[in-house]
């Protein structure tokens, strides 16, 4: 799969879906130290090892490079991190399924495309998004990055 390219200075405005996701009980909060532990096993359990991996790893950044959903009962029902994995990209990311449709990926993916453009960025890679480039094209207008294939990813066991 290739990678994607965002412009981070196009980036839409995204306090009207934030405000409309807190109305249904999901905030979006930047991770804390005190809560590694939660989104680790968050991913770990719901993504896979890899992704759990890359988590960690954004949890050693100042600030800590990763967003997560949480409901009313500040339960973890989705997560986004970036500068985990390579300088500049977005991801891994994931929400449970049971929460999928309510706009929690779309509302975690600008989050974290901002967290990027704050630390001087002017573009952001997705790296090998899967099935999910309708997703990304549509919620950010992000486009594939010709020749891209098989990417930073291909040398991982």
């Amino acid at each position: 799969m290739p990678d994607m390219l965002v412009k981070l200075y196009e980036l839409p405005d995204n306090r009207e879906l934030l405000k409309e996701l807190e109305v249904k009980g999901i905030r979006i909060i930047r991770a804390m130290a005190p809560n590694k532990h939660k989104v680790l096993e968050f991913a770990r359990r719901n993504f896979g090892e890899h992704w759990a991996s890359e988590c960690d790893v954004a949890f050693r950044n100042n600030p800590i490079s990763c967003f997560i959903a949480v409901n009313s009962d500040k339960e973890i029902v989705g997560f986004a991190c970036y500068e985990a994995t390579c300088k500049a990209f977005f991801g891994p990311t994931g929400v449970l399924e049971s929460h999928r449709g309510l706009k929690i990926g779309k509302a975690l993916l600008i989050s974290a495309l901002q967290g990027l453009r704050e630390m001087g960025y002017a573009y952001g890679i997705i790296g090998g998004p899967e099935d999910a480039v309708g997703f990304y094209a549509k919620s950010v207008n992000a486009t594939i990055i010709p020749d891209s294939v098989p990417g930073i990813y291909r040398d991982m066991i």
